[in-house]
């Protein structure tokens, strides 16, 4: 059993102990944490039986704690993943992994110094249409993939008031990509590849806490194929993403349910039970540490995801197409 610490107790942080907690096979539980606000938080923690210190360095320093999962405001996950790596204590990090790409590649390092497991919190990567999508992309299914084409949005930031971090631009640049976008930017990636170029457009249409609330892209991969993708931050919620290839069309239309035609013959729909992708990606990483199978998202995506929504804010205040570091 991975004996871990929670460090940021908000709605997410509260979500990912959720899943796990007290449950059978799950691999991992949480044994202490730290947040912001504890008042807010010591009634639940105290449901789960999670001790509750101080702040990220009284977390390191207990020596119950092999793992810890970061819940923070984004500018603060590098240092975080840094301090939690020289201490010898692996790694779970909730998205964006960290919001520049010499961050990224400075935790990463950090990490591999230290021979410790980091791992990123993207759980789409966990839904089986996602696994069918790219088992099909794999055995040709789709012959030459040609586009792809991606939408992740909602109504969240709305609630995001003057004051909260989230509202905060330097947290959330580009609206709803920190929250929102940057899973779908990760699951462009996980299905086609490296992106070398994008140009973006992102404006505030309806909000007025400061923060953009439609952010679309154009893209370019590097093995050839074009993409488009869009998060808007106070719409209707919807997840979906298609593929666009010269023998077939396989379009997610959300997350349970794949679609599938092809340039000849009868094409098909399919329901997929719906999975717990919180609880999965924790038993991914507490797996991974006990000498498992890896978890399922390369470090080097991890760094590629991060250096795509930099060089995206760099495209849109430039105005026209930015190529990838």
């Amino acid at each position: 059993m991975l004996d871990a610490a929670i460090v940021g107790m908000g709605r997410w942080g509260q979500t990912l102990v959720n899943s796990v907690q007290g449950r059978n096979g799950a691999g991992i539980r949480f044994v202490a944490g730290a947040t912001r606000t504890p008042g807010k938080a010591a009634a639940w923690a105290a449901e789960k039986g999670i001790e509750i210190l101080p702040d990220l360095e009284a977390v390191l320093a207990d020596p119950r704690v092999r793992a810890v999962v970061l819940a923070t405001p984004h500018q603060q996950h590098a240092e975080g993943v840094i301090a939690a790596a020289r201490a010898g204590r692996h790694i779970f990090i909730e998205k964006p992994f960290t919001l520049s790409k010499a961050s990224a590649e400075a935790a990463v390092a950090a990490c591999r110094e230290a021979g410790v497991v980091l791992a990123l919190g993207h759980n789409r990567r966990f839904l089986p249409a996602v696994a069918e999508m790219k088992r099909m992309l794999a055995e040709g299914a789709l012959g030459t993939l040609m586009h792809v084409e991606g939408q992740l949005s909602g109504a969240m930031a709305e609630g995001w008031k003057p004051g909260m971090w989230r509202a905060d631009p330097h947290e959330s640049p580009l609206g709803g990509m920190g929250a929102m976008g940057i899973h779908m930017i990760d699951m462009l990636i996980n299905l086609a590849g490296p992106i070398e170029q994008v140009s973006v457009i992102s404006r505030a249409r309806v909000l007025t806490n400061g923060l953009d609330d439609t952010t679309a892209m154009l893209c370019r991969f590097r093995a050839g194929p074009t993409g488009l993708f869009a998060t808007l931050a106070s719409a209707p919620r919807v997840w979906r993403i298609g593929l666009f290839g010269s023998q077939g069309r396989l379009e997610q239309r959300d997350p349970e349910t794949l679609v599938f035609h092809p340039r000849d013959g009868e094409g098909w729909e399919r329901r997929f039970e719906s999975a717990d992708i919180e609880r999965a990606e924790l038993e991914a990483f507490a797996a991974a540490v006990e000498g498992g199978p890896a978890y399922p998202l390369p470090v080097e995506e991890a760094i590629h995801g991060v250096s795509v929504f930099e060089t995206m804010i760099h495209a849109n205040a430039a105005g026209g197409p930015v190529l990838v570091p």
